[in-house]
């Protein structure tokens, strides 16, 4: 599978259409930080394809270094808090909160540290193969913390959850983390958020059950009065 600019650009589009769909869809406040997640992987793609022209075309130069800070910034700064901490918010069960709550934690000093390194050091990005791969000039420690708790608070909180189908969306998440490691193991953070940006559309289909069930509910209360 190759990539590209077109690429990142018509999955931005139809995210963002998705996204305004889905927030339509919401109900209550609790559920819009979670409805946003297309809207914000539109934003993180429409992003990257400015990385992509930076890449290949000469008179986008002058965009390559603030689009691929942005990128990262939406990439390995934002989902490790917004995940857990928008699920935390749906999460319908009391006794699953506390887990929420401490994967939301444990997202917060992902992000933060990610945040630290991304100032103070210089990432580059570089089309390899048909993929755009991000060189990280971390210490090694760091690739060592990122890699292995970054997947937790971005992918656990989906499994947590008490609300139904939600992991559907963790299983496709999980599957496509795996498959990103398998075959782009150099391109990780490129392409599993390609991946998963165009898995967010699950988040459509999450939103209205939630509120089918709760519609359900509260006629089942109706009745019984």
């Amino acid at each position: 599978m190759c990539f590209s600019a077109g690429a990142s650009f018509t999955a931005s589009a139809v995210l963002a259409v998705t996204g305004v769909l889905t927030i339509k869809k919401t109900e209550k406040r609790s559920q819009l930080l979670f409805a946003a997640i297309p809207i914000i992987f539109a934003v993180q793609q429409f992003t990257e394809g400015f990385v992509w022209l930076s890449l290949s075309d000469s008179a986008y130069v002058s965009f390559n270094t603030l689009s691929v800070y942005v990128f990262l910034i939406f990439a390995q700064v934002l989902w490790p808090t917004w995940v857990p901490l928008s699920i935390l918010l749906l999460e319908p069960k009391a006794k699953r909160k506390p887990s929420l709550y401490i994967l939301t934690l444990l997202g917060g000093i992902v992000s933060s540290v990610l945040a630290y390194y991304l100032i103070n050091y210089h990432p580059v990005a570089q089309i390899n193969s048909c993929h755009i791969q991000y060189v990280l000039s971390f210490p090694m420690s760091t690739y060592m913390f990122s890699g292995m708790f970054y997947f937790i608070p971005t992918v656990v909180p989906l499994f947590i959850s008490g609300i139904k189908r939600m992991w559907v969306f963790g299983a496709a998440i999980m599957i496509s983390y795996i498959i990103t490691q398998l075959f782009y193991i150099e391109f990780v953070i490129s392409v599993w958020c390609f991946f998963s940006a165009i898995l967010s559309v699950i988040i459509y289909y999450t939103i209205s059950k939630i509120n089918e069930g709760d519609r359900s509910d509260k006629m089942k209360e109706w009745y019984k009065n």
